[in-house]
């Protein structure tokens, strides 16, 4: 683990020597192993450890060098330092970042939170009998081709030349499963999923074999559908994927680079129905990887997106707050170029449930579209234009029945999707991305096989 003190105790009197009076460091480092099973046997046994600094020095004349290294010793410090001070000199001079004004705000209960690592062979024998289970769940589920097991403990910290001192760690475990069927004259169906937890002793492996074998079962029988508007219910992850491909909507930093769908003026707008609110909280208890404090040291919180269905903040960075007359919002990445990227949703149906919900049950639902997930958001979606036509694993709800879809795309424009919003379900469900219940759409545009 690092000594920050001793860190930072290195990096101030290194940059005295350099004649460097500003000067900022970030660091990250991942100790991870894994596993990956195929009929029984070990297919990829792997661990590593994998780490990055980043260092940012200023010159006098207000210029900006970056140098990024793996070497945090004595030596690999004064090298980085040496680098970006020769790189300030080709700084940009337009929008040059500074340090985030919460970079020293204290933060309360910032603490390790390591757990030990299970033996490998712990997590071989798990893995090995979760696929051995989840392939005697039913004759069609040939194989489980995409399957892991890992644990890893991930650290990072922050400092600068104003006494800026960070430091957090935490470790985690996560799992998934996903099956491939063979049944003949049939097309082969595959369905998973995933599961995280503080460590393995936590981790709820039976959950992730129940699930994955309950979505494959449920795909076997599959039939085509008709192309048309269908009422759409969303899945808490196939929801957080669409939210995720148009996070531009409050990307600050997109905004001013004007590639987003949202404008400076848009907060205070109406953008999606009264029903829905949604925060990013990175803090957030669910959140097994939650972090403190962003790659400039700003403390992270939780921060109102959408309230009521009205724009209410963006994500910041220190420059993007600096440049709209906000407040950092704990977002930002440091490099070449400062990112801002969002880190757990939480959404929220902003109003209770009114008497007409019960008809908004898929227990219920008639010829209503249940997508459970959508696929190459990488190629079907543009974000700048606000479309998407993407394919979906999912069911028609007909009768109380659950048929498979065998293929089919929805498309639509994700602003008119949020006005759209008829319902959000009470009850959240817990997903890598965020916490997030159901949500259901009055109408989008379905083209099937049929």
């Amino acid at each position: 683990m690092i000594d920050i003190q001793t860190l930072s105790s290195n990096a101030h009197q290194l940059a005295r020597d350099l004649g460097i009076d500003k000067f900022d460091i970030y660091g990250s480092s991942v100790d991870s192993s894994s596993v990956k099973v195929d009929h029984g046997e070990p297919e990829q046994v792997k661990a590593a450890n994998r780490s990055s600094v980043t260092v940012r020095v200023w010159n006098g004349d207000g210029r900006m060098g970056v140098t990024s290294t793996t070497d945090c010793d004595r030596a690999g410090l004064e090298l980085a330092l040496r680098t970006a001070q020769e790189a300030s000199d080709f700084g940009a001079i337009d929008h040059v970042p500074d340090f985030s004004p919460e970079a020293t705000v204290p933060i309360a209960d910032l603490k390790d939170d390591l757990a030990p690592h299970a033996p490998i062979d712990e997590l071989l024998k798990t893995l090995v009998d979760a696929e051995r289970r989840f392939l005697e769940a039913h004759e069609a589920i040939a194989a489980v081709p995409y399957n892991n097991l890992a644990q890893q403990d991930t650290e990072q910290f922050y400092l600068n030349s104003d006494g800026a001192e960070r430091r957090e760690a935490r470790s985690y475990a996560s799992m998934y499963l996903v099956s491939k069927t063979e049944q003949p004259n049939r097309k082969p169906r595959s369905a998973g999923a995933y599961r995280i937890a503080r460590d393995l002793a936590r981790l709820d492996v039976e959950g992730c074999l129940r699930e994955a074998t309950e979505k494959t079962l449920a795909h076997l029988d599959y039939q085509k559908i008709q192309s048309g508007k269908y009422s759409v219910v969303l899945s808490p992850e196939a929801f957080l994927s669409l939210l995720g491909a148009f996070s531009n909507l409050y990307n600050a930093q997109s905004i001013l680079d004007k590639q987003s769908l949202s404008t400076p003026d848009s907060l205070g707008t109406a953008i999606a129905a009264p029903l829905l609110s949604v925060y990013d909280d990175a803090r957030h208890p669910e959140n097994v990887a939650a972090t403190y404090f962003d790659g400039e040291g700003t403390p992270t919180r939780r921060v109102p997106l959408i309230e009521n269905g009205i724009l209410t903040s963006f994500l910041h960075s220190a420059g993007t707050a600096k440049r709209l007359g906000a407040t950092p919002t704990g977002h930002a990445s440091i490099g070449a170029k400062v990112s801002i990227s969002p880190e757990f949703y939480h959404v929220v149906a902003a109003q209770p449930a009114d008497a007409a919900s019960g008809s908004y049950d898929v227990a219920t639902a008639e010829n209503v579209i249940l997508v459970d997930e959508l696929h190459a958001l990488h190629a079907g979606v543009n974000s700048l234009e606000g479309s998407f036509s993407l394919p979906f694993d999912g069911w028609l709800l007909k009768g109380g029945d659950r048929i498979s879809i065998e293929s089919a795309t929805v498309a639509g424009d994700f602003r008119d999707l949020l006005q759209a919003i008829v319902h959000v379900e009470t009850a959240t469900e817990i997903t890598p991305g965020g916490i997030c219940p159901r949500v259901w759409v009055g109408e989008l545009a379905v083209t099937g096989e049929g």
